[in-house]
């Protein structure tokens, strides 16, 4: 994957997250549609695949941060959800 490839699939992601805020179906019948998911993802299951782990990763960065702090993991959770909308709903 080139710098160019992973700039357009963090783009691609990015604009699905930010209208799944809104419309979560939307947006993936909008993905579906898409002829950049198979180009940039490999088809719809690799895009759902690199939003998972873009969820993980947010996930597991806050559980850490939430250890270290002190906070319950309940709490570090809900704050994550309710940072990333779109992300939480797709």
């Amino acid at each position: 994957m080139t710098w160019s490839q992973l700039h357009e699939r963090m783009a691609f992601m990015a604009d699905m997250v930010e209208r799944a805020a809104t419309d979560p179906d939307g947006a993936l019948d909008v993905a579906a549609g898409s002829e950049d998911v198979h180009r940039l993802f490999g088809g719809e299951e690799g895009l759902l695949l690199s939003l998972r782990h873009r969820w993980v990763n947010s996930l597991a960065a806050k559980l850490d941060q939430a250890a270290y702090d002190g906070t319950p993991a309940d709490v570090a959770r809900a704050d994550l959800a309710a940072a990333n909308p779109g992300l939480r709903a797709l």
